[in-house]
């Protein structure tokens, strides 16, 4: 009799066992998301076109199995984890907005020049085209950086779209001593430094030309050229002509 209470209480106890064991594992385990999901280049990345990573908890598997068999858990596979680049390799670096201040307005401007004269302000990074009525159309610029600064008065003796670079020798003689070497002439296009149009100042080696770097504008970086946004560049050569008057302060 008491070798069949002791039988009887061990098929119970296995029989429990697998009872809690399905009741434990009946439910898929919940997603948890990754707490980098609320960095902000997830956010940069916008266009609702980013699958971002999910991380899932382990999924133990409910097995059959003796007294004495030994439970297997199996673990999901887990995704390596993933940058920038490796989910969107078209994206790129993310720089500083354009301050408004550098955005083309209507100002109130007081010179004697003439309607239709470019006046640069450089310290202030600013270009006015002189309107009639004491108005001026402002942009912002880049200018040119410590050591390339110039002023003067010139005219606009060439205007081009889509320009071609040819760097002067000085340029690529300087810049190799840094290590980085120019091309010898590169062909107009969005790749092109001089940007969407360019208008050129006498016989000088400076020009009033577009960027394929908006966040420089508001900045002196360049080797003493003007340069503007290309969609304001393109704004301004609509707006001048051959000869305008253009004074550099």
């Amino acid at each position: 009799m008491m070798k069949q209470l002791v039988l009887a209480a061990a098929l119970f106890g296995v029989c429990s066992t697998a009872a809690i064991a399905e009741d434990r594992y009946a439910t898929r385990p919940p997603v948890v998301l990754s707490p980098d999901l609320t960095a902000p280049w997830i956010n940069q990345l916008g266009g609702g076109t980013v699958r971002p990573v999910v991380y899932q908890r382990p999924v133990v598997q409910p097995q059959q199995r003796g007294l004495f068999q030994r439970r297997v858990i199996r673990h999901a596979p887990q995704p390596a984890p993933q940058t920038v680049s490796a989910i969107n390799p078209g994206i790129p670096a993310i720089r500083h907005p354009i301050e408004p201040q550098y955005l083309p307005q209507m100002v109130d401007y007081d010179t004697m020049e003439k309607p239709g004269t470019i006046v640069i302000d450089t310290n202030n990074r600013f270009l006015y085209l002189v309107m009639e009525g004491g108005k001026a159309r402002r942009y912002g610029v880049g200018v040119g950086k410590p050591g390339f600064e110039w002023a003067g008065a010139h005219k606009i003796t060439r205007k081009q779209e889509w320009p071609d670079w040819t760097p002067p020798s000085e340029m690529i003689s300087r810049e190799a001593a840094k290590g980085h070497y120019l091309p010898a002439r590169m062909d107009g296009g969005p790749e092109n430094p001089l940007g969407a149009r360019a208008m050129y100042l006498g016989s000088t080696l400076y020009r009033i030309h577009g960027t394929n770097a908006p966040w420089s504008i508001g900045s002196a970086v360049s080797s003493g050229c003007i340069r503007l946004r290309n969609e304001d560049v393109v704004d301004l050569y609509d707006r001048v002509s051959v000869g305008t008057r253009v004074i550099v302060m």
